[in-house]
């Protein structure tokens, strides 16, 4: 049986201080923002619940209510989960791109 083990959340933060994220989250009416926010204190224990991994170390968290948000992360040494951007189904590909971008942006500053 696999270990669930804790993870710690990050969020991406761009050089000019922007987090893609917080400003999706924020966007958000209340409702929907407290149902990512209960999931993500999921993920926190361990539990990603529905996700799927893409390409390029990028993962999706997906969720079935709404218009069918996404939030796109990384995973580092099996503990940290990097937040990197989000959306919803129309607007997945812009997204994907996105946070492709972003994660090439962190690891360049963070680890190049």
């Amino acid at each position: 049986m696999k270990e669930i083990r804790r993870k710690t959340i990050q969020i991406y933060q761009k050089e000019n201080g922007d987090c893609p994220f917080i400003s999706w989250l924020e966007s958000l009416d209340t409702a929907v923002r407290y149902r990512i926010q209960s999931r993500l204190a999921r993920v926190m224990l361990g539990n990603l619940g529905e996700y799927k991994i893409l390409s390029d170390g990028i993962s999706e968290l997906k969720f079935n209510f709404g218009s069918g948000y996404r939030i796109y992360y990384t995973e580092m040494d099996n503990v940290i989960v990097l937040l990197l951007c989000a959306g919803d189904k129309k607007t997945q590909s812009k997204d994907i791109k996105l946070a492709k971008e972003y994660l090439k942006d962190y690891l360049g500053e963070n680890h190049g």
